[in-house]
């Protein structure tokens, strides 16, 4: 784990370096000041020359402490800063190449966490534990070889305490590292908490449920307070008992070198000069106070980033994968079989079918038959166990997932609109796309009108998931990105289901111009929509039970002909 952190220093060596440097020189004017002052003392019949001069070399010493000090400061929390944002990069590249089964079984809150929180506390030890180890270190071992060099039996005594300081900081780490991982989960807790309750406001208020809302809020925030009391509980008695060392190590130097001073064996200069080393020593004790702390945070923060990051995606190109050039839009599925990660319940079994490009089909069925299960397996969101899907007769596996899923446009019952402008939105489709061309495909999408008789037009904020606009508004929006993209194959997810008839029928009209010599899917519950399709395939508990056209299915009385006539208002997505 250390060599892996280490290698996010690799991009910001001159920095470490300089940050490093600034440790050094403040170390070094901790150890000169004290002998400058112990020099100092015995200029007992010195010139007014050379008091002069040491004092100036003591004030020389003073500013370069603070200048040092400055540059330490600061470039240390720059290089943490950089770090973190690498760390962040990284992470967040990472989090994009894991598929939809990730994302079914993590919460958000606990990804933002990691993204954050985490990260947060990382960068601080990453330039905390270099420059405290080597500050500490060096300050210690200077000063001690100097005290040696003065009085070795006070040295001796004044060792003491370290030893016990270096026993409590190791007993204290683990506890450290426990009470921070378990903090760092109650706070991903609360996060996903609060996401959920925000994003579903509306709900929890049409439910009058803000009681159980706030009840849950008020259960997570209680762990997490038990979890942070537990770990100041750790941190108060670890700080209270290494003050309690430190400074019993000043009332250890003061006593010892005034019995020494009694007998004639130090002088009232050693005692003083010592006095002076453990107080320069004192802020170094306290960093490696604090290191045992962050370094506790660090290590369960990193724990966490990697825990991510060793995740492989479960969908992958393979090696040299193909990009044709180009897509007809044929679609072949044969023997295809599916059921979801941690669940043993087959949703697909044993689906074959054929779609020819240019071709509109349907998949029309019962709530859980697989539908939108069979739509999500074409652009490789989820990966079959068994069986094979084919585009112009190359097996999708082989084909280079971004180029695969370039050439499918999908409208789904609720799209997702970005918390930006209109212009932004639609552009996502394509963003090397002109303006003419953004504006041709809101016109295709009988969604222009509306934009430019807003006030800012193509600029105006849609909301945080599209708030500002109607239903229909967000869906003609989400098919203009997709006349921008202009694929060859088309999916439509209940594209149509949640709309009053108004809306329908312009996004119907929108869809004809959108389907024409393209390759289409549609899901439907409302069987009226798709009578013009080429061909309907319905599915029956994850089985192709029967395909045709609307009058071939119909004529057959079989189970397409039940959900047509007996049971026309029922919800079949």
């Amino acid at each position: 784990m250390i060599k892996r952190f280490i290698t996010f220093y690799g991009p910001h060596k001159p920095l470490f370096v300089l940050d490093l440097s600034m440790a050094f020189v403040r170390a070094l004017c901790a150890i000169l000041i004290p002998l400058a002052t112990r020099h100092l003392f015995k200029l007992e019949n010195a010139s007014t020359a050379e008091m002069a001069g040491t004092v100036a070399m003591l004030a020389s010493l003073v500013i370069i402490l603070a200048f040092s000090a400055f540059n330490n400061i600061k470039w240390g929390h720059v290089l943490g800063t950089r770090i973190e944002t690498d760390m962040r990069g990284v992470l967040f590249r990472h989090l994009q190449k894991l598929s939809f089964s990730f994302y079914d079984k993590t919460k958000t809150g606990h990804i933002m966490s990691r993204l954050s929180n985490d990260l947060f506390t990382i960068s601080e030890v990453a330039h905390h534990v270099p420059e405290d180890i080597f500050l500490a270190s060096f300050t210690i071992t200077g000063a001690f070889a100097c005290m040696f060099w003065m009085n070795p039996t006070l040295a001796w005594i004044a060792l003491i305490p370290l030893p016990i300081m270096v026993i409590c900081g190791i007993l204290f780490q683990n506890r450290f590292r426990k009470n921070v991982r378990v903090m760092r989960c109650r706070v991903a807790d609360i996060n996903a908490n609060i996401e959920n309750s925000i994003q579903g406001i509306r709900e929890v208020k049409s439910f009058a449920g803000e009681h159980h809302a706030v009840a849950q809020f008020d259960e997570v925030n209680h762990d997490f307070r038990e979890s942070k009391e537990a770990m100041y509980h750790t941190m108060a008695a670890f700080h209270s008992t290494m003050m309690g060392l430190i400074h019993s190590h000043e009332v250890l130097i003061t006593v010892a070198g005034a019995v020494m001073v009694f007998n004639g064996i130090a002088t009232i200069t050693d005692v003083l000069v010592f006095l002076m080393f453990a107080r320069f020593m004192t802020k170094p004790i306290d960093r490696m106070v604090n290191f045992v702390e962050q370094f506790g945070q660090g290590v369960a923060s990193f724990e966490r980033f990697t825990e991510i990051m060793d995740i492989e995606p479960d969908i992958q190109d393979r090696p040299n994968p193909i990009e044709p050039e180009q897509v007809i839009g044929a679609i072949e599925i044969n023997n295809l079989t599916f059921a979801y990660e941690g669940n043993d319940a087959r949703v697909l079994k044993d689906v074959s079918l054929s779609i020819k490009a240019g071709r509109t089909i349907a998949l029309v069925g019962e709530s859980g038959a697989g539908k939108s299960t069979l739509a999500s397996l074409i652009p490789r969101f989820y990966e079959a166990a068994e069986g094979s899907i084919e585009i112009d007769g190359v097996n999708v596996l082989d084909l280079r997932q971004q180029f695969l899923r370039e050439q499918i446009g999908i409208v789904q019952q609720s799209p997702f609109l970005f918390d930006t402008t209109i212009r932004d939105n639609i552009l996502f489709g394509n963003r090397d796309a002109s303006e003419a061309g953004m504006i041709e495909a809101a016109r295709q999408a009988n969604i222009l009108d509306f934009i430019e008789s807003l006030p800012e037009g193509f600029d105006s904020q849609v909301g945080e998931h599209g708030v500002k606009l109607s239903g229909g508004q967000k869906q003609r929006v989400s098919i203009a990105r997709v006349f921008l993209k202009n694929p060859p194959i088309l999916i439509f997810d209940e594209a149509t289901s949640a709309l009053d008839t108004e809306s329908e029928q312009l996004i119907q009209d929108a869809m004809e111009r959108l389907c024409k010599n393209r390759t289409t899917i549609i899901i439907a519950h409302r069987l009226s929509t798709v009578k013009h399709a080429d061909t309907i395939f319905v599915l029956r508990d994850g089985n192709v039970v029967e395909s045709g056209t609307h009058k071939e299915l119909t004529a057959l009385e079989g189970y397409y002909h039940t959900l047509y006539t007996i049971a026309p208002a029922r919800n079949y997505s």
